[in-house]
């Protein structure tokens, strides 16, 4: 009796490539004729989760914005993106910051390439106690890892922003009642010698503001926030050149960026400041 088909037997058997066909074309292998070499090529905007180093818990897990790239030498025309994918993805389903120079080898290595690049962005929370209530919250940062390989040398900057008080010294020199205050965005960015603690760098921003944020306050908080930051007036200027001291102290630091900006409260404009330690 003749077998039946495999669909009449309720099996569904994948479609067998045909013994004449021809290979897929290869268009990012072709040779380019424009003689111009690619600094950077690759994948942005990759959602993934990682895990990050957590002072307070060991680690943290939270989700990131990947990108992912490598030079490209002149005579190619294109990279082929899904490697990219395939390396990310070859050291698990959630990556773990310590194995960044891995990921950056294997990208270069895969795609036979001289530099890789791995830029990360993430969410990073702490849990806070409101100052006289003691109430806890959590409040989110943002953190940034920069990445990169060059041949067996790597490079590693972090950034962290947090968002702070400052209130006006002139309003309050020129006023007989109040001073306007406004949030303050600070922007961080280090490298160093030994590994560096992101909520370290969160405590060394918030002490160099009027006051630092906390997502949960009674109104015993708010009194005492409102007063402390009356008491500390700080320019955009103060702030950076505040948070600057501290990092020129701390003996692991080796480089830093640091920017600030004001939404103002009176103003139709912002205020900005920026300042670096020169790298060497």
């Amino acid at each position: 009796m003749p077998k039946k088909p495999s669909h009449v037997r309720g099996k569904h058997l994948p479609a067998q490539p045909r013994k004449n066909s021809k290979p897929l074309c290869d268009k990012q292998s072709e040779r380019d004729y424009r003689a111009l070499r690619i600094d950077k090529v690759g994948v942005r905007g990759l959602r993934f989760p990682i895990q990050v180093r957590d002072k307070a818990r060991v680690h943290q897990n939270t989700v990131a914005t990947i990108g992912l790239f490598v030079d490209l030498p002149h005579q190619f025309k294109g990279t082929h993106m899904s490697r990219f994918l395939e390396v990310l993805n070859a050291h698990g389903n959630i990556i773990h910051v310590e194995n960044i120079p891995d990921i950056l080898h294997a990208m270069q290595r895969k795609l036979h390439a001289a530099t890789s690049h791995l830029e990360m962005e993430f969410p990073y929370f702490l849990t806070k106690r409101a100052p006289v209530s003691g109430r806890e919250s959590v409040l989110d940062y943002i953190a940034r890892f920069d990445a990169a390989a060059c041949g067996d040398e790597t490079d590693f900057v972090l950034t962290v922003k947090a968002n702070v008080t400052t209130l006006c010294p002139c309003s309050k020199a020129i006023s007989t009642r109040g001073a306007h205050n406004q949030r303050g965005e600070v922007t961080v960015r280090v490298r160093f010698r030994k590994s560096v603690w992101i909520e370290d760098l969160i405590t060394l921003i918030e002490a160099s503001a009027s006051s630092e944020l906390y997502a949960l306050l009674k109104r015993e908080d708010e009194k005492h926030v409102t007063e402390r930051a009356y008491a500390n007036p700080v320019f955009v200027e103060d702030l950076v050149r505040n948070i600057a001291l501290r990092l020129n102290a701390h003996p692991d630091i080796t480089w830093y960026q640091v920017e600030a900006e004001n939404q103002e409260s009176i103003h139709n404009h912002n205020a900005y400041a920026f300042i670096e330690k020169p790298r060497g």
